[in-house]
């Protein structure tokens, strides 16, 4: 089943070491030092494939380490701020912008770039950095051999020719993705949450909800960051000046949010700081101006007291007015100071979507959508100042820039959000072909991750996330943050079977018609000995199920028949007497009604996305990694099972649910088994 996690109130998660031996960054770098040596990345060296995975280096490459490129090189010069941040021969714009804001949150800037290392303490040629990756927190180390043509670096670098925090953070991130060429294009809110394990949100201000500024209130007092921008038809418009003090495509950060009272009446103010330090909102509200006289002195001194250069204050209509964009990164608990006023609420789920059993894709495919991974969300207390509950939900694609070199790109994702029926199993096909969504994400897009934000009631609800087409293969992330404590499970988690003991065959004066008929076939067969092989059993069936047209498959495997005798010998002889050939045909012939109740387009296949149904008709639920292996193993390219394997798969199933049950005579659902018994049961499987 996919991992879950709650995270709730604050405290740091240890990062996880990633070199490929499991050594520290701090034993990395003491070896060297032991040995003299400079660190070389054997994870991700120095040669053209840590560059370009999709063509060849356009010009002659120099791995250079700083103190070969100058000759006093420092990791940090004085503090990490912009100005260390400068665009080189790579299109990666989206993570620059997100180093620029992270250098403006010093406690986020520490985590992510250590400050245990120099050039001149300890220095071993060895750098690490931290990065989030789905749900941990991982440090990555790097050589400080650094692309370089005539003794100038071709990619990010600082101002500073002497300084390489920045150069060494994007080499660490370049190798966390697989190479330089991974990190073309992207966008800031992506390296955001990568450098917090935040969630992101993006608002239009002039098509904003009402309670924007409520929304950005809360979002402070837990410790979100936020930035906003205003936007540009032409590069030409790009930090160009305007005449209100405000600078168009350029990135501003929010730090502050309050409500005064003027003249009787409420005034929502905004504070804006730009990274230049300098360039203000010269209009109402500004530093200086009149408005201030009309402000309770004790408020107004609180208030303009902690603005430093740069920062300024607006009412917030003027700000939704010339601002366009605002981006709130959400920050997990784990992230967050002890001081910091409130926390979100977090679960997390991760899971997969998987061809034939678990990629049903978006709700136009209501014969499969059903299939997607679902999770129920219990919302039991309302925000504290509203009756609804305010929900962020994000779901994240995995891995996909790795993967691009596969020529695997980003899926089209998204998901929807219904009222959760009473019950803890898998919701059915015809519970989504009779009830609407209650909210879902504004479209399927392919980006790494959509997020949305809901107020919906208090209430049970069920998250199905999906890729737009069905069949479409993807590990994903759920992330859930709610203002208050939420319960959330995965649904169709239970791997269970109720097998009951089948009736005792009748006597042979009470047989049936059809009866008789399988005795005299059965006989034929025999001979003396009354018994029947694996290979007189194949013989036998193939002939009876040869005569049913509604049946497509090209006869029963030797394996297959083997499986039927494992099941049904209960003296263990290795062969099918006639009452014990009797006890199967009636189980036979419940398993040919249910495989022909599922073939809905009489192909004489079945899907393999009902096979979920059929084994639960046939008294066996399997959770949702069991049905994805049983897919992957059984179903054809098309999706389909044919009766052959459709047959295997269910007396195999039927076969080990009472091999287990027999062992677990405690009924506490587990064993105890020696390597002789597990040998014994994976070579009768």
């Amino acid at each position: 089943m996919p991992l879950q996690s709650t995270l709730s109130g604050s405290g740091s998660k240890k990062a996880l070491n990633t070199q490929w031996d499991g050594k520290s960054f701090e034993q990395l770098r003491q070896e060297c030092l032991q040995k003299g040596v400079l660190f070389e990345d054997p994870d991700f060296p120095a040669v053209d494939s840590s560059l370009y995975y999709s063509q060849s280096v356009p010009v002659h490459i120099e791995w250079k380490r700083p103190k070969e490129i100058c000759e006093n090189p420092k990791f940090i010069v004085g503090n990490a701020d912009r100005t260390d941040i400068c665009q080189g021969q790579l299109g990666d714009c989206w993570l620059l912008a997100a180093i620029a804001s992270l250098t403006l949150k010093k406690d986020t800037l520490a985590r992510v770039v250590p400050h245990d290392q120099d050039f001149d303490h300890r220095y071993a040629g060895i750098f690490h950095f931290q990065f989030w990756q789905h749900n941990k927190w991982l440090d990555v180390v790097v050589d400080d051999r650094l692309p370089s043509v005539r003794n100038k670096l071709i990619l990010l670098h600082s101002a500073s020719n002497n300084e390489f925090w920045s150069a060494l953070l994007e080499k660490a991130y370049a190798k966390l993705h697989g190479s330089y060429e991974s990190l073309k294009g992207g966008s800031t809110m992506e390296a955001m949450e990568d450098f917090t394990g935040g969630v992101g949100e993006v608002y239009e201000t002039k098509k904003a909800p009402d309670n924007l500024f409520g929304i950005m209130k809360k979002a402070l007092d837990r410790g979100s960051m936020m930035g906003c921008s205003i936007d540009i038809t032409s590069s030409a418009e790009s930090e160009a000046k305007t005449s209100s003090g405000l600078v168009k495509g350029h990135a501003y950060s929010i730090t502050g949010m309050e409500e005064v009272t003027v003249r009787g009446r409420k005034v929502q103010l905004i504070r804006v700081r730009n990274p230049w330090g300098q360039v203000e909102w010269n209009g109402p509200w500004s530093d200086k101006s009149r408005e201030w006289n009309y402000v309770d002195a004790a408020d107004k001194n609180r208030i303009l007291q902690n603005s430093d250069d740069g920062e300024f204050w607006m009412e917030f209509d003027d700000f939704k007015q010339n601002y366009d964009k605002v981006e709130i990164c959400n920050m997990t608990p784990d992230a967050l100071t002890d001081n910091t006023k409130r926390h979100w609420e977090v679960n997390l789920f991760e899971g997969n979507w998987i061809r034939g059993s678990t990629a049903g894709g978006c709700r136009n495919y209501v014969d499969t959508f059903w299939t997607n991974p679902q999770f129920k969300l219990q919302l039991e207390d309302a925000d504290d100042d509203d009756d609804v509950c305010s929900v962020v939900i994000a779901l994240m694609q995995k891995n996909r820039r790795k993967l691009r070199k596969e020529g695997l790109d980003l899926e089209t994702i998204g998901f929807a959000v219904y009222e959760a029926p009473d019950g803890e199993d898998q919701v059915g096909k015809d519970f989504f072909r009779y009830h609407a969504s209650k909210a879902r994400s504004r479209t399927y897009i392919n980006m790494r991750e959509i997020s949305e934000r809901f107020t919906l009631p208090p209430g049970k609800y069920l998250l199905v996330p999906t890729t737009f087409q069905p069949h479409h293969e993807a590990d994903f992330l759920v992330r859930i943050f709610s203002e208050k404590k939420a319960g959330a499970l995965e649904l169709g988690t239970t791997v269970d079977a109720d097998l009951p003991d089948p009736a005792p065959p009748s006597a042979p004066e009470e047989e049936t018609d059809e009866e008789k008929g399988l005795r005299r076939l059965f006989n034929q067969l025999a001979g003396d000995d009354q018994a029947i092989s694996v290979r007189e059993l194949q013989q036998m069936l193939n002939g009876v199920l040869s005569r049913r047209k509604e049946i497509k498959f090209d006869g029963l495997s030797l394996s297959t028949c083997h499986s039927i005798i494992n099941l049904m010998d209960v003296d263990n002889s290795g062969q099918l007497e006639f009452q014990e050939f009797k006890v199967f045909w009636e189980k036979m012939k419940k398993w040919i009604m249910l495989f022909l109740s599922f073939d809905t387009d009489r192909s004489g296949k079945m899907s393999s996305y009902e096979l979920r149904s059929a084994l639960k008709a046939a008294g066996m639920q399997l959770d949702n990694k069991l049905l994805q292996l049983v897919g992957l193993r059984f179903a054809d390219d098309n999706y389909d099972i044919d009766f052959d394997d459709y047959l295997t798969c269910i007396v195999r199933l039927e076969n080990m649910f009472r091999a287990f049950k027999a062992m677990d005579t405690s009924r506490r659902g587990r064993v105890n088994m020696n390597i002789m018994q597990f040998l014994m049961l994976s070579m009768n499987f």
